[in-house]
């Protein structure tokens, strides 16, 4: 028998990786409580700074360190480095994996702390990069620049987080770097309410929130690392085997997996030339698309991405093809509702989360407007999570490359299209029709390697969804009150109202599938 084939003696006596739908609903069950914290989160900053001058710059001062994670830290870097991780901890010997966790932890260290001394820096070079429509404000510019001072440092904390967290995914202990993020809503939460009064610029306290919640995420995964005897001791070695793949796999991962960041931040710089409040009634309604997103699509990628590793070292590409099916019927089982249920409820949703304090009637229609050109790309959003990793698994990042690149090019194209005729919603809807060009080509590639491959039920399953959704829309729309009368009830009435729409629907959703034969055996996998 091959090496490839054979399990160090090291390795033995690791327990059993638990199914894929308990692992996905535990890292989903911690993601829903930090994107919970986190819409607390944002609705504490929507009282205290609404969506005026001050809150736009915190957002951009924000949103570029969390960009450059997004696309570094949890993309391209995870992408790679858990497939490498996944191929040593399946091949080779456990002294072999702390040589590797050792040599990345050194050689990432060092390009990230150069990354940050730059960009601390030059911040005002940075903020005329992403926010270029700022330059006539000289205020706006002036404290956008002096927060980027303070988060940026951000990107070199939750990067090592990232790498902590994939060395946890790796062996399958989800749990920790699932609730990690929920220190930084807390931290935020606590800075705006405590840190706020004690300084001269209020919205500053925010940036010292992000600061401080990037140092207590990563040394809480620190004790777990030491339990599973994978600390790092760092040592800068670029010559190493394994991180040389890691590098490899990482430059075009950059494009790959994270098309969907970078247009993101497209919209952002072109609606930094819109209006003022703009780039809020972007941010409040990303935040509540990312909702379904985070707590679903990324909880499966993040299972999924291990597994699919494993079983390509194995060469099981049955058992590879099947993972596949089952992560998109996961998505499309949850993705499509979540979707529907945003574009019906969008100014409900608005309201009763940021109708508070300085947030107006108009900004809640317009954040309604984005919102709904957010739902229309939802699924596209998770299918691009579940699909990446069949590429990335097999050490693949030419291919999602490729169409990472047809991906944001389309959106650049639709953004000039659209954005004069619906301005910021114009924005949203062009990142997502873009996420579905990526997300179908993602698709193919996969389905014309064999990778992905259609497996028995899907006619049946396609008519199930169907109908469920068709009685969730209707449910909706029968008991959800007229948005003037939303907009004049107060918070509690609006939070009650709420609830029962949600339970009303989550009720009937699932109640429908199992009427027509869905049932929890059927989703089992590992």
């Amino acid at each position: 028998m091959s090496s490839q084939s054979e399990t160090p003696p090291e390795q033995k006596q690791l327990p059993r990786a638990p199914g894929l739908l308990r692992s996905s609903g535990l890292v989903g069950a911690m993601t829903m409580l930090s994107r919970v914290l986190g819409l607390v989160r944002d609705m504490v900053i929507a009282r205290y700074f609404g969506a005026g001058a001050g809150a736009d710059a915190f957002f951009v001062a924000f949103k570029i360190p969390n960009f450059l994670r997004r696309l570094f830290a949890e993309g391209a870097f995870s992408q790679a480095f858990v497939p490498v991780l996944s191929s040593y901890r399946q091949t080779q010997s456990m002294s072999d994996v702390q040589r590797l966790v050792n040599a990345v932890a050194g050689s990432l260290g060092l390009v990230l702390l150069g990354v940050t001394l730059v960009a601390i820096l030059g911040a005002p070079v940075l903020t005329a990069i992403f926010a270029p429509g700022f330059l006539d404000d000289e205020v706006k510019f002036a404290l956008t620049s002096d927060m980027l001072r303070i988060t940026f440092p951000y990107l070199l904390l939750i990067s090592l987080t990232a790498f902590a967290g994939g060395i946890l995914n790796s062996y399958d202990r989800f749990a920790v770097p699932a609730f990690t993020p929920v220190l930084l809503n807390l931290s935020m939460i606590a800075a705006a309410i405590w840190l706020t009064p004690l300084m001269a610029e209020p919205v500053m306290a925010l940036a010292w929130g992000v600061f401080i919640a990037g140092a207590l995420q990563l040394f809480f995964q620190l004790p777990f690392l030491m339990r599973l005897g994978l600390l790092p001791r760092p040592r800068v070695d670029y010559r190493h085997e394994g991180v040389s793949r890691i590098l490899k796999l990482m430059v075009p991962a950059l494009f790959g997996v994270s098309v969907s960041q970078i247009n993101l931040l497209l919209d952002t710089v072109l609606a930094s030339f819109l209006q003022t409040g703009s780039v809020s009634w972007l941010y409040y309604s990303d935040r509540l698309s990312e909702l379904p997103l985070g707590v679903f699509g990324i909880a499966i990628a993040t299972v999924i991405l291990p597994s699919l590793s494993r079983k390509h070292a194995a060469a099981s590409a049955d058992q590879f093809a099947a993972t596949l099916d089952w992560a998109v019927r996961a998505v499309l089982l949850i993705g499509l509702p979540a979707a529907l249920a945003l574009a019906l409820l969008a100014e409900p949703l608005i309201a009763t989360l940021f109708h508070y304090g300085e947030v107006t009637d108009r900004d809640v229609a317009m954040s309604a407007q984005s919102l709904r050109a957010y739902s229309a790309g939802l699924l596209a959003f998770m299918l691009i999570k579940v699909l990446a990793p069949g590429f990335f698994a097999r050490e693949d990042t030419r291919t999602p490359v490729k169409i990472g690149i047809i991906a944001m090019v389309a959106n650049m194209v639709f953004n000039l299209m659209l954005v004069f005729p619906l301005a910021h919603a114009g924005l949203a809807l062009a990142t997502s029709l873009s996420a579905w060009l990526n997300g179908f080509l993602l698709w193919r590639g996969l389905r014309k390697e064999g990778a992905w491959q259609s497996q028995p039920g899907w006619p049946r399953f396609l008519l199930q969804i169907l109908f469920a959704n068709g009685a969730l829309a209707a449910v909706i729309l029968w008991l959800k009150p007229p948005v003037a009368e939303w907009l004049a009830n107060g918070g509690y009435q609006r939070a009650a109202d709420m609830a029962v729409l949600v339970a009303a629907g989550v009720f009937v959703y699932f109640l429908v599938l199992a009427l027509t034969g869905v049932r929890v055996r059927h989703f089992r996998h590992r």
